[in-house]
């Protein structure tokens, strides 16, 4: 068999990782001039930035008014652990799990935590839960958008308006890309890493007044590790989602931040993030309707990410091959990108089915993507002559 041809066009940028992502376009470091360093970030100066942040996110997602926005610690991670430790006990809990993250959830609620009325939802990966099967008298907790899966539910119509329970939303992978219904939601997490391509170890929570009131009436049964009290004497503390983040931030992290906000401000808001990362799910789209090789891992239209877009590989090559054969296969797909300077970090989530994993939020030009898929294409014929012969 004759060496596959590369393709001509390479990505202007090869960074596809699913976290942390690719800067917005024409990023350097030089925006991060102005960051407020060697001073406190409780001076007066510090704290006026870390409201900036708070200020224009909230200005971009279109908030309610009444919502709550705060900067906390350990990322996204940090931010829905300090939701679940907060809020759960009072009501039976019904939690959705259909990819890696939503299954960790799991077990934090039931081993962790201990609680034992809790129903668990669950689905393979490419599939969503039975949403109809959801009961909304209980605390109900699911992932906006499944980043080791690429299945996102499509919308909040599922979510009931006159629920008993609290909603608790991991909206990570979600949040300036996808049209979340905030009506809906009472309390969200996302991190700068992801889709404003910020960086790593900040999380952000958004409360609405029914969290605020369970955390004023509800007092856990466990201790509290002081990362994650957002009361004091049975009121909330309001200091945090004012700037007074309750460990020290880094305001290297803060600057960065504002300057992700202040590109999507300047590109036209929520609206035009949302339609950059639809516009590359579509260019994906066209791809795959034309290869035969490959498959979205969402098996639903509606659900597919258009963020943490999931491949799997259906070549008949590849299928033939035995399951550990076709991790390797995939791996080496990954590895052949990354050898060209073509794309970086692109394999599989640890705990997914092999294929691959791209990155298509707002920070990425579609022309990169389009870019990409021929050299995917190469790669998998590379790897055939690999592994089939």
């Amino acid at each position: 068999m004759n060496t596959p041809r590369m393709p001509d066009m390479r990505p202007a940028n090869p960074n596809f990782s699913s976290g942390p992502c690719a800067k917005r376009p024409g990023w350097s470091p030089e925006v991060l001039d102005n960051a407020v360093l060697g001073r406190s970030h409780r001076s007066k100066l510090g704290k006026a930035r870390l409201q900036e942040v708070l200020d224009k996110s909230r200005a971009v997602l279109s908030l309610p008014d009444d919502y709550r926005i705060g900067i906390v610690a350990a990322s996204d991670t940090g931010a829905v652990e300090m939701a679940l430790w907060s809020l759960l006990g009072p009501r039976g809990i019904d939690v959705l799990a259909w990819e890696s993250f939503g299954s960790g959830w799991v077990s934090d609620i039931t081993k962790q935590l201990q609680l034992e009325d809790v129903r668990v939802l669950e689905a393979d990966y490419g599939q969503l839960p039975d949403l109809g099967q959801v009961d909304f008298s209980r605390d109900v907790i699911f992932t906006w958008n499944g980043t080791t899966s690429g299945v996102r539910v499509p919308n909040g119509d599922w979510i009931d308006a006159d629920r008993e329970g609290l909603t608790i939303c991991d909206a990570t992978s979600a949040v300036f890309a996808m049209d979340l219904a905030w009506d809906k939601i009472d309390v969200a997490t996302y991190s700068w890493q992801k889709v404003m391509g910020g960086e790593a170890q900040h999380g952000v929570i958004i409360l609405s007044p029914r969290a605020v009131e369970r955390l004023e009436s509800h007092v856990p049964a466990w201790p509290m590790p002081k990362l994650f009290r957002m009361t004091s004497g049975g009121k909330l503390n309001e200091g945090i989602f004012k700037g007074s983040t309750i460990n020290t931030p880094s305001m290297l992290c803060v600057e960065d931040a504002l300057d992700g906000l202040n590109w999507g401000i300047n590109i036209g808001g929520l609206k035009s993030l949302i339609g950059r990362s639809e516009s590359n799910l579509a260019a994906l789209a066209r791809w795959v309707e034309n290869s035969g090789a490959v498959d979205f891992l969402a098996e639903v239209p509606e659900t597919r990410s258009c963020t943490s877009v999931c491949i799997k590989i259906v070549a008949p090559w590849f299928t033939r091959l035995s399951g550990d054969d076709q991790g390797a296969a995939a791996k080496r797909i990954a590895a052949l990108l990354d050898a060209e300077g073509i794309a970086f970090d692109i394999d599989a989530y640890r705990d997914a089915p092999p294929g691959l994993r791209i990155w298509a939020g707002a920070t990425i030009e579609t022309s990169d993507l389009e870019a990409l898929s021929q050299w995917i294409d190469w790669a998998l014929s590379m790897t055939e002559t690999e592994f089939a012969a």
